[in-house]
């Protein structure tokens, strides 16, 4: 019997976030993460992104299960969603399967699903054609993994997020041991993090972070606020240990910060080296500016957002103040780099000082080009294919691994959707699949496409403009002047004269169709929308959103009913 290997990303791919790769395997789907991503700035009033899962649909029944490199919204932020249509098991550490669940209950609290199975790195599973093992990877958040499906054919490799540090604690650390023995097996295909993969210098180790950090707290005489992302938990880590040492206090602002710091902590993922480090708001003017520290984050754990507030003084508890310091100990993503840089000012604007870890340091959560062929020269991977990145940081892998000997009609640079075949003897690209984005908009799943996002980009570029005219269709004419609303596109009662010849134009266009012996609501709508349009065009130069809306007298009036009989009275 032959046997086939298909692999197709359904995200993940020329984009940062949303990780979803299926491996197909003679009849069965293994689904690597299940993530989703954040909005980019043109997908206006959109939450979140999530994967097209249309092809999984049309093959539910051959999926096997979900498999979870790491406790990330990247990596399992998708969950939800999946899980409220798809009944299959979900494999991951413990800590991941502790996130995987807090997500599912912020998100969906409906969903009664409980099909979860814990893993660690001993663990095998095995399947009829496929048994699937994992190692321990390096990451900001503890018991990442990386995922081997062993076949017949050779074994896929899915690193997971993941870097190489020589100095992080045990349960941060990469088991060498366990991706040499992987190597030494014969891998087929490599599908590894390009998250950093453009990026020339080496990323410091995240001891010298911490020792960073350590000065920082140790030199800065006032308040002291870290944005950091709720699920950072190494980061917070050093955050903790740093302030315990200089006698500081923690303040946690935001709910899912302190969910999530409770589930690191029961789990022993986050380790307190003192009972009391942590303050409650009441215990906020207790302490002395200089002896606290506010870990402050948003939902979704989302940082930047939650520092705007501060500096606008909206925030709840805390607002920022002359003298205080904002560390941003999130390393954001390119995407991000005009929200950041419009952040900073905020943060100078309210007199306070603010830095980037980023700024003095070359830190990442992602492997750089040095720990990418690193990983490369311990799997040897016959082809590789780069993921979990924009095409740039995919084209660098691709550069990093011709450097180690791969060539390059090895490598695939794989779009969302495309099917990467293996029939035995070679890799090839075949047919393709749906897989574009599916939006969410507050409880909305996909109900929100291109079209939509283009009339709210038009919407914030141009406004809008509604024109409300009354007609009699049987008389053939118009009942009243045409009433005009505009928002966002010009203040009206500076522009009378442009509204006054706007009204006339929409008149005319009006009489002309009710003069026209074959009427066409359609028509109607369409001449009002293109007469207006080209006008409010020729004089702003702006394009707005043209909304007519045309209504109808009652034609036919209902008739007073009369008896046909007369009435009589007796006389007497």
């Amino acid at each position: 019997m032959k046997k086939n290997i298909k692999i197709i990303p359904l995200g993940g791919v020329r984009e940062n976030g949303k990780n979803l790769y299926a491996v197909e395997i003679n009849d069965g789907i293994y689904i690597l993460d299940c993530g989703l991503k954040y909005p980019e700035n043109e997908m206006l009033g959109i939450d979140v992104v999530i994967p097209d899962f249309s092809y999984l649909r049309q093959n539910k029944d051959k999926i096997v299960g979900v498999f979870l490199s790491h406790g990330h919204a990247d990596a399992i932020g998708a969950l939800p969603y999946f899980l409220s249509e798809f009944d299959v098991p979900v494999f991951g550490s413990q800590f991941t399967i502790d996130l995987a669940k807090f997500f599912i209950e912020q998100n969906d609290s409906k969903n009664k699903f409980n099909n979860f199975n814990v893993i660690n790195e001993k663990s095998e599973i095995i399947f009829d054609d496929v048994t699937v093992t994992f190692f321990k990877t390096t990451h900001s958040v503890p018991d990442s993994m990386g995922i081997v499906l062993s076949t017949e054919q050779g074994q896929i490799v899915y690193t997971g997020d993941f870097k190489f540090d020589q100095t992080v604690k045990q349960e941060y650390a990469t088991n060498y041991a366990a991706l040499t023995e992987v190597g030494s097996k014969g891998v087929l295909a490599l599908l590894s993090d390009s998250g950093n993969a453009d990026d020339p210098y080496p990323t410091v180790s995240e001891l010298k972070i911490e020792r960073y950090i350590y000065d920082l707290f140790q030199y800065h005489d006032s308040r002291i606020i870290i944005a950091s992302n709720s699920a950072n938990i190494l980061r917070i880590q050093q955050v903790v240990n740093a302030a315990h040492k200089v006698g500081r206090k923690i303040f946690l602002d935001g709910k899912d910060l302190s969910k999530i710091l409770d589930i690191a902590i029961k789990s022993k993922k986050l380790v307190l080296p003192s009972d009391d480090i942590f303050v409650s708001p009441k215990e906020l003017k207790k302490v002395d500016p200089e002896k606290l520290v506010i870990l402050e984050t948003d939902k979704m754990g989302e940082p930047v957002k939650a520092i705007q507030r501060m500096a606008n003084q909206q925030a709840k508890y805390i607002n920022i103040e002359k003298g205080d310091l904002v560390l941003i100990a999130t390393t954001p993503s390119h995407a991000m780099e005009t929200v950041i840089a419009k952040t900073r000012d905020m943060v100078y604007r309210a007199d306070a000082e603010v830095k980037m870890i980023s700024d003095d340091l070359n830190a990442s959560s992602d492997a750089s080009g040095e720990d990418l062929q690193l990983m490369l020269n311990l799997l040897k991977p016959k082809y590789l294919i780069p993921v979990q990145g924009e095409y740039r940081m995919l084209d660098a892998h691709a550069k990093l691994a011709e450097e180690v000997g791969i060539s390059k009609d090895d490598i695939f640079m794989l779009s969302k959707g495309d099917v990467l075949s293996y029939d035995g003897e070679n890799m090839h690209l075949s047919d393709s699949v749906d897989a574009g984005n599916t939006m969410i908009d507050g409880i909305g799943v996909g109900d929100i496409g291109n079209i939509v996002l283009r009339d709210r980009k038009l919407l914030s570029d141009d406004g809008i403009f509604i024109v409300v005219v009354t007609i009699n269709r049987r008389k053939k004419t118009i009942i009243a002047k045409p009433k005009i609303t505009s928002r966002g596109f010009v203040y009206v009662k500076s522009n009378k004269e442009l509204m006054n010849k706007a009204s006339e134009i929409v008149s005319n266009a009006i009489q002309l169709n009710l003069d026209n012996k074959e009427f066409d609501w359609g028509h109607l709508k369409q001449d009002v929308r293109e007469k207006i349009s080209h006008f409010l065009f020729d004089k702003t130069h702006r394009r707005p959103v043209i909304l007519p809306v045309i209504m109808e007298v009652n034609q036919h009036r209902r008739k007073k009913h009369t008896n046909s009989s007369k009435t009589t009275n007796d006389k007497k």
